[in-house]
Formats: C-alpha cells, structure tokens, sequence
C-alpha cells in the first residue's frame, strides 16, 4: 500500500478534512502505516518485532491489526477507536471500516480462521464479522451487525442473527402442535359438513 494512495483515500472519503496535513492526525492513517511496517516485518518472519510495531500502534491509535492481515488498496479506518482485525483476515480494494468493528474468529476454527472482506465494502460502526466467511464485493454490512454466514455480493445486511438454540426449539414444538390442532379441526369441519348434508 502506497501512503500517497492511503492520504488520498482519507482525503476522498472524509469530507470534514481541511487540508493534507490533517491527515496525520487521524487514527486510521497510522494504523495503516504501522500495519504496512509490521506486515513486511511478518512475511520476513520477524514476528517479535511484528508484534511489537502492531501493539505499539494498538496502544497509540485504539485500532489492533494483526500484523498477518492482508489489507488492499484505499482501506480507509473512519473513527477507527476499537477496531480488530484478526490474523487471517483479508481485506480488498476500497473498503470503508467505522469504529468498533470486529473481523474476528469464532474460536472452533483452525487455518483460515478470520473474514474476507472483498473490495468496495462498507461495514457500519461496532459489527461483528466472524469466523471464515466471505463478504462479497459491493457489499454494505449496517452498524452493530453480526455475520457469521458468507455474504453474496451487492448485499445490504443489518441486524443480529444471534438465536437461543432452545426459543427455537420450543417454537418449532409450538409449530407442531398448532399443525397437529388444524388438522384436528379441519377433520371435524369435514364431520360436520357430511353429517348437514346428509341430513
């Protein structure tokens, strides 16, 4: 990642900015350019020294990259304060992170353990994107989202999917039973209905 393109992109996507050296004040533009010294530094497999420059960065901005993530072209970190981003993770051209947000892993996975994020995505303050899973291109994930499910392109996602195993169970049996009823029911309507028009 050039710094001429990362000053540009804050510089486009932000239009509270005044002037080029304001970018040095932002929280996304350092944790971009630590991330680009720590990454180079994990590929040479100097990992302590990775480590040291991403948590340095952490410390200083409030946004923590694993130095191990591959992060694209024109990735612009708006309000930046709490980001995560795991170690596997992979982000594309262009894409729009707010503050809070987590690309994550559930903790069951092994290998390939965080989300791919492909270009041109926007994913809203304080979502939750975990596990292996694939945001297609184009895509728009709404504040405080969770997705735990691939996402195809072009689509819009807001909301919670998190459900109680056992609401949903009950509900299922409460299903059943009212299937059960209306059957029940239909069978003496049909009754009735033999018994007047024999009558």
């Amino acid at each position: 990642m050039k710094l001429s393109i990362l000053i540009k992109t804050i510089r486009q996507q932000d239009p509270a900015i005044r002037s080029g050296v304001e970018v040095l004040l932002y929280q996304g533009f350092w944790a971009m350019f630590n991330h680009k010294i720590a990454n180079r530094l994990y590929r040479w497999r100097l990992y302590f020294l990775s480590r040291l420059v991403s948590q340095l960065s952490r410390f200083f901005t409030g946004i923590e990259i694993h130095p191990g993530a591959k992060i694209g072209h024109g990735v612009f970190i708006d309000h930046g304060a709490g980001v995560v981003i795991g170690e596997t993770c992979e982000i594309g051209d262009n894409v729009t992170i707010y503050q809070g947000v987590t690309l994550g892993g559930t903790g069951k996975d092994t290998g390939k353990r965080h989300p791919t994020i492909c270009s041109n995505v926007i994913i809203g303050a304080e979502a939750l994107l975990l596990g292996p899973i694939t945001i297609g291109e184009g895509s728009k994930i709404g504040a405080g989202a969770i997705v735990i499910k691939d996402v195809p392109p072009g689509s819009t996602l807001v909301g919670e999917p998190a459900r109680n195993p056992k609401e949903e169970a009950s509900a299922h049996t409460e299903i059943m039973h009212l299937k059960e009823r209306i059957a029940q029911l239909e069978e003496r309507i049909e009754q009735l209905e033999r018994k007047f028009s024999g009558a």
